[in-house]
């Protein structure tokens, strides 16, 4: 009889971005449920602080870094300290992100684009690079980057947001490419619309929000938990084989005939 996938993340080390809420806080706390050691950072101690507290409470094992995507050096000192307290990262997953400028392509500035592509896109790079020495010495890894339906479809007034992601998607395919052969695999879950402080213009605003429901055929946005299960197959050795692709997760978004807000 043919095994079950193991997707128990027992005695691995995964450090997750963007963990002080939302999306990065559901998949640190499934992550430490299923075994694993979980390393936190966002830009603030204090929204850290308090998730690693849950995950203890709960008699998971979280170490709280706060630490900036976009300063390597705060990024060495982070994998410092992991190395120190853990001994090696196995799982990465990319998640930080941000979007300052809502509107037509054309209408954001260059310090938009600047910021946008700093956080959401050379951030990924630069915690990936930061990581794969300590996956390559411990046999292999897992590279989780968080993308989004706007870098597969336009998005009205997400035009900087979409291209950004969309560059998410050809790194994960690019360094699946590059590093299959350390056994590292390197994919991508690209959410449709999730209810998180980060939407929250989009869910406050009823004009938004009513057209935003209108493009999703199951007439909802996800929670922050919906995009848990998938992290945790991608995360576990179930995807030793899986490498280089996107994984949506939007609730019909894509199929739907409605794609403009």
């Amino acid at each position: 009889m043919t095994p079950l996938p193991d997707f128990r993340l027992t005695g691995k080390v995964a450090l997750i971005t963007g963990a002080s809420r939302g999306i990065g806080q559901a998949i640190a706390e499934a992550f430490a449920l299923s075994g694993a050691k979980v390393v936190l950072t966002s830009r603030k101690q204090p929204g850290l602080d308090a998730v690693a507290q849950a995950i203890r409470a709960q008699g998971g094992e979280a170490l709280p870094i706060a630490a900036h995507t976009g300063d390597t050096a705060a990024i060495a000192s982070l994998i410092d300290q992991v190395m120190a307290t853990f001994g090696g990262i196995d799982i990465l997953v990319n998640n930080a992100g941000t979007n300052p400028h809502f509107g037509p392509l054309l209408s954001a500035e260059e310090s938009h684009w600047q910021k946008t592509l700093d956080v959401n896109l050379v951030g990924y790079f630069r915690v990936v690079k930061a990581c794969v020495g300590s996956m390559r010495s411990r046999g292999g890894g897992k590279v989780i980057n968080l993308a989004s339906v706007a870098g597969l479809q336009p998005l009205m007034g997400m035009g900087l947001y979409g291209v950004t992601k969309a560059g998410v998607l050809m790194l994960t395919r690019v360094l699946a490419a590059e590093l299959a052969g350390d056994n590292i695999q390197v994919n991508a879950i690209a959410p449709g619309f999730v209810k998180t402080k980060f939407t929250r213009v989009l869910w406050e605003t009823p004009q938004l929000y009513d057209a935003i429901l209108k493009t999703i055929p199951q007439g909802r946005m996800a929670e922050p938990d919906e995009l848990v299960g998938i992290a945790l197959y991608l995360a576990s050795s179930a995807s030793d084989f899986t490498t280089g692709s996107v994984f949506v997760v939007d609730g019909g978004q894509l199929v739907s005939q409605k794609i403009e807000l």
